[in-house]
């Protein structure tokens, strides 16, 4: 079948899959929020060295601290999911092995994003 388009429209479109533009979007926007979210981690950890884990507790029970922190994991995993999936479709050729990684990469950081947002939910509610 011949295609009806100019080489200039088949050049803009977005690729087979019609989703390689927001893909890479959201993987930029990920990588934005994520630098003062790791920052923010970074510096407050570093001047934390000689805390007791009841000041930890009560750090982390801190409202803006828990919403910051269930952020920091959600975006840490959702971008880590982004880029491991793009990494596999460049590098595995074959479809089925691809498709099962791609699947198995996003399950595990979906079950790593909810273990991490489980545990400072149960330390930020006193569970």
């Amino acid at each position: 079948m011949n295609d009806l388009r100019t080489p200039l429209a088949r050049a803009k479109g977005l690729g087979t899959a019609k989703e390689g533009v927001g893909h890479w979007w959201t993987q930029r926007l990920s990588s934005l929020l994520l630098i003062p979210l790791v920052l923010w981690f970074g510096f407050t950890v570093a001047s934390l060295p000689q805390a007791s884990h009841t000041e930890l507790t009560a750090w982390i029970s801190s409202p803006p601290v828990t919403v910051a922190l269930v952020l920091l994991i959600l975006t840490v995993f959702y971008h880590a999911q982004q880029g491991l999936q793009v990494v596999i479709e460049d590098y595995v050729s074959t479809h089925w092995q691809r498709t099962a990684a791609i699947i198995l990469v996003s399950f595990l950081c979906l079950l790593l994003a909810v273990i991490g947002v489980i545990a400072v939910l149960r330390i930020a509610l006193g569970g």
